[in-house]
């Protein structure tokens, strides 16, 4: 299919149809800027049944929230293309000295002033057996987001080595009932030590299925020994950045690949910002709103200095 060359320029290149880029789109829309954001429909939260600790709207499911965002962008003359961002460029200009981009998918081709980028994160699943079917149900990556609901029940908190001994003890504010699962790795005897002071049952077995039963919202099964049943799984693992772009446009990333920023969601690359998990330690939903809208506010002062100039 040939590509469609947008004839009208945009104020604004919104990458990501999350909490940060839907809430950046409502601001800048509101601030009479022609955006344009991109959504591949695939957010990360996929599997999640609700979102928490977001003022006013806890509990709302994800497609919910997503949906009304949606709608109240559109109502303020954003407009929306279900379609996944292929290339991001920097477009030479002698003629302009302030930044110009090329934003593209496989069917269309956009000019604009300034990029936010909200592409977020991608979580890596322990490649075990049964982990994909159940989570999002019994299987959580983030205590924050899911711990209330398993409150005082079993808990198991799975990752490699120290780092699930690490993540036992922070389940313990939900449940004094928790078993870390170090997947075949080795725990230092100072990590046995400080487990088992604080009642923290330990399995250094390799995990080799997930299951659920009539009984037990989950079935761990190893390559020995007992299998173990429990209520809810927390998982520690790696995650990485969803999109290249930012790496496409020259952006900086840190040791945990999460991009740079600077003041106010600036990335070292002019006219490019970022909002959301692709940039955030804490990577809640009423967070990456929150830097969405900090984010907006920078790219109009940004434009009104330049439309000043």
């Amino acid at each position: 299919m040939p590509i469609n060359r947008d004839s009208e320029n945009y104020d604004v290149a919104i990458v990501g149809g999350g909490p940060a880029g839907l809430t950046a789109a409502i601001v800048l829309g509101r601030a009479c800027r022609r955006g344009v954001l991109f959504d591949h429909g695939k957010p990360r939260n996929y599997a999640a049944r609700a979102i928490h600790g977001f003022l006013g709207l806890d509990g709302i499911s994800p497609n919910e929230l997503r949906d009304r965002g949606r709608r109240e962008a559109v109502s303020y003359g954003v407009k929306i293309q279900d379609c996944k961002v292929t290339t991001a460029k920097t477009l030479p200009d002698e003629d302009n000295p302030f930044p110009c981009f090329e934003i593209a998918t496989d069917t269309v081709s956009v000019r604009t002033r300034s990029v936010l980028l909200a592409t977020g994160v991608t979580d890596h699943l322990p490649e075990i057996p049964g982990v994909h079917e159940l989570y999002g149900r019994s299987v959580h990556h983030c205590p924050y987001c899911d711990g209330w609901e398993h409150r005082q029940k079993h808990l198991v908190a799975l990752a490699d080595g120290s780092s699930a001994a690490k993540l036992a003890m922070s389940l313990r504010i939900w449940s004094p009932q928790v078993t870390a699962c170090t997947n075949g790795h080795s725990l230092s005897a100072q990590d046995r030590r400080r487990l088992s002071h604080n009642g923290i049952a330990c399995r250094e077995e390799t995990v080799t299925r997930l299951t659920e039963r009539e009984n037990t919202p989950i079935e761990m099964e190893f390559n020995n020994g007992p299998s173990l049943a429990c209520d809810a799984l927390f998982f520690g693992g790696d995650q990485g950045q969803r999109s290249s772009l930012a790496q496409t446009l020259g952006c900086e990333t840190d040791e945990d690949d999460l991009i740079k920023t600077y003041d106010k969601q600036k990335t070292c690359v002019e006219g490019v910002f970022v909002a959301g998990d692709a940039a955030a330690d804490v990577q809640f939903a009423i967070v990456a709103a929150a830097e969405g809208a900090t984010a907006a506010i920078a790219i109009n002062r940004m434009l009104q200095e330049q439309e000043a100039k």
